[in-house]
């Protein structure tokens, strides 16, 4: 019975041994040397839009790609947007995902287009309207990652563009059927 006993805590902590290497995670410092944020883009989408009574909410949205500048596969990173306006302490809106997942960014490579968006943003009732909005300020947006175990790390700040890619629904003109007279 000892034997079996002793057999199967050997076995045991080999394996553990054996599994340790494959769970260990990333510090703080290895991620953040192992990143590259490329492709950054920012603009303002519609989170909200009716044509009657006129509503339109914006949000500030940041889309980037990642680069693995390290001699290992990136997997199981997560990516914070935090949303500000310039100059002030408050948060306007955040953002998480849980990136890369099931396919590894493995060195040298550039992952699929990764893209965060604030939850809240400014109301306005048209496009036009944001214009001369007093609401409509400069946001800033801190970017994060995060391995599983290591601490978040700040991979930059960067301004919202004004670009807003929105485009209002068009109104649709009914079609008619050709009259007699026009038929002949």
């Amino acid at each position: 019975m000892k034997k079996i006993t002793i057999s199967v805590l050997m076995l045991a902590t080999v394996a553990t041994l054996l599994f340790l290497p494959a769970c260990q995670s990333m510090s703080t410092e290895e991620l953040k040397k192992s990143l590259e944020v490329v492709d950054i883009q920012t603009k303002w989408v519609s989170k909200e839009y009716r044509a009657w009574p006129p509503k339109l909410v914006l949000v500030p949205v940041i889309s980037f790609r990642v680069k693995n500048i390290s001699d290992k596969p990136l997997n199981y990173i997560n990516f914070n947007a935090i949303f500000r306006f310039q100059g002030e302490s408050k948060d306007l809106g955040s953002s998480f995902l849980a990136a890369i997942r099931k396919e590894p960014i493995m060195p040298g490579q550039t992952s699929e287009v990764i893209t965060l968006k604030s939850n809240y943003g400014v109301e306005g009732k048209t496009i036009q309207s944001f214009e001369n909005n007093p609401y409509w300020k400069t946001v800033v947006v801190k970017l994060f990652a995060r391995s599983k175990g290591s601490d978040y790390v700040l991979l930059g700040e960067y301004e919202v563009s004004k670009v807003i890619d929105f485009k209002p629904d068009e109104a649709v003109t009914p079609v008619t059927e050709p009259s007699e007279q026009t038929k002949k």
